[in-house]
């Protein structure tokens, strides 16, 4: 009982934090507008540590590398966390890494998710909504070449969904076996 609360734990406050990290990176990369309240919560609870890496960490063609490094350590500290939690204490460093960038890559197509079921949402809610530009910004280098593929049925565009069937079998098949490959590493 105490493993799975100790669990708990480093799910929400260690990956809680590394995804608050990886999600400053896209936004970033994904050229979203971060004035609304979900940018400024992402920049107002990273600033403490992204501020700092920068001075060390140079940026790589328009890339915010600090924030990617940092998203990588701090998930590699959960997965060695968690390792340790279930009674592995010695691993290899590079199956750490391998597969802590592979948790990061599932992160980010479960990010693509959440703002493509966001954006369905708040289109029959309130499309106006200082979010739809950045649920924009995040879904739509996705959703345009579906959208070129796929005709409208009706007014219905059937892309979002489409595109939520291809983030369940990017998941299911090559970022599982990435993942597989990586805990070998360990």
């Amino acid at each position: 009982m105490i493993n799975d609360t100790l669990q708990l734990l480093l799910d929400v406050f260690v990956q809680g934090f590394a995804g608050i990290l990886l999600a400053r990176f896209l936004l970033q990369t994904l050229r979203a507008p971060l004035r609304n309240p979900l940018g400024e919560a992402v920049m107002s609870l990273s600033n403490f540590i992204v501020l700092p890496a920068r001075r060390y960490v140079p940026s790589v063609r328009q890339l915010d590398t600090a924030t990617l490094l940092l998203a990588v350590l701090v998930m590699t500290l959960y997965v060695a966390l968690l390792l340790a939690l279930q009674g592995m204490v010695s691993y290899a460093l590079l199956g750490l890494l391998a597969l802590s960038c592979v948790k990061l890559l599932i992160l980010t197509v479960y990010f693509l998710i959440g703002a493509l079921i966001a954006q369905a949402v708040l289109s029959w809610t309130n499309p106006h909504t200082p979010l739809a530009a950045v649920l924009h910004s995040i879904t739509q280098r996705f959703l345009t070449p579906l959208q070129r593929v796929v005709p409208l049925i009706g007014n219905l565009d059937l892309s979002p969904l489409l595109l939520l069937v291809i983030c369940q079998i990017v998941l299911r098949v090559p970022l599982a076996v990435l993942e597989n490959l990586a805990l070998r590493l360990l």
